[in-house]
C-alpha cells in the first residue's frame, strides 16, 4: 500500500519506517519539500521510501498518517489538500497539546477532542485515532515486561479501522475498538496519563492493557 506520513517528526519518522518494514511504500511529507530531515530519513530507510511536500504525499497515499505538532495541524491538512484526503483512512495519531510551566495540558477535551477537531477539518476522510496514548519508541514493535500492550482507536468507519487494526497487529499490538470517533475524547487524557506516569518515576517504558 502507498502510505503518506504528514510530519517529519520522531513518531511520523518512526511510523514511516516501521511501515516500510511491513512492506508498503511510504512518503514523508513536510512543509517543504526539501526538508533536510526528511531527505535524511529517506537515505536510510530503503528503496521504498521517499519525500515530498504535504500535497505530494497526500496524492501519492492510498492512506495517510497524520503526526504533525498540534498547533501546525490545520494548516498541514490545508496545504495537503481536503479533496486529496476525500476518501482515504487517516490515522490521527496527534494529541491536542498546549504547555503550560512545563507541564503538558490538551486544549480540547470533555465535550470535544482533536480526533474529532480532525475529522471536521476532513469531512469526505475516514478518520481513526491511534498511535496518541504512547511513546514513539514504543509504537513499532512494543516490547514490554508485561508483555503486549493495548491499543485503543476510535473513530466513525469500520472498514478503516479494521485497516489500521491489521497494521496495529503487523507491529505487535492488540486493538481494542472503543467505538466512534468522540471516543477520541478518552483517548487523548490518556496520553497525558502516560506522561505524567513517565515524569513521576523517571522511567518511560510502559503502555496499556486493559485485563479481561
Amino acid at each position: 500500500m502507498r502510505i503518506g506520513v504528514l510530519g517529519t517528526g520522531t513518531v511520523g519518522q518512526t511510523l514511516g519506517r516501521g511501515l516500510i518494514d511491513i512492506g508498503h511504500d511510504v512518503m514523508l511529507g513536510s512543509r517543504d519539500a526539501s526538508n533536510p530531515k526528511a531527505a535524511e530519513w529517506a537515505a536510510g530507510a530503503g528503496g521504498r521510501a521517499s519525500t515530498g511536500s504535504f500535497a505530494d504525499a497526500a496524492a501519492f497515499a492510498e492512506l495517510i498518517v497524520l503526526s504533525t505538532l498540534w498547533a501546525g495541524t490545520e494548516n498541514a491538512l490545508t496545504l495537503a489538500g481536503r479533496d486529496r484526503l476525500a476518501g482515504k483512512t487517516v490515522i490521527d495519531t496527534t494529541n491536542p497539546l498546549v504547555s503550560g510551566d512545563g507541564v503538558p495540558s490538551l486544549a480540547l477535551g470533555t465535550t470535544d477532542s482533536g480526533g474529532e477537531q480532525v475529522q471536521r477539518w476532513l469531512p469526505g476522510a475516514h478518520v481513526v485515532k491511534a498511535f496518541n496514548i504512547v511513546g514513539a519508541p514504543h509504537i513499532v514493535h512494543p516490547v514490554l515486561p508485561g508483555g503486549p500492550p493495548d491499543m485503543f482507536i476510535a473513530g466513525d468507519d469500520d472498514q478503516a479501522k479494521a485497516t489500521v487494526t491489521e497494521i496495529l497487529a503487523s507491529f505487535g499490538w492488540q486493538t481494542i475498538d472503543i467505538g466512534g470517533i468522540a471516543g477520541a475524547r478518552l483517548l487523548e487524557p490518556l496520553c497525558i496519563l502516560w506522561v505524567l506516569y513517565g515524569a513521576r518515576t523517571g522511567t518511560w517504558n510502559h503502555a496499556f492493557k486493559l485485563l479481561r
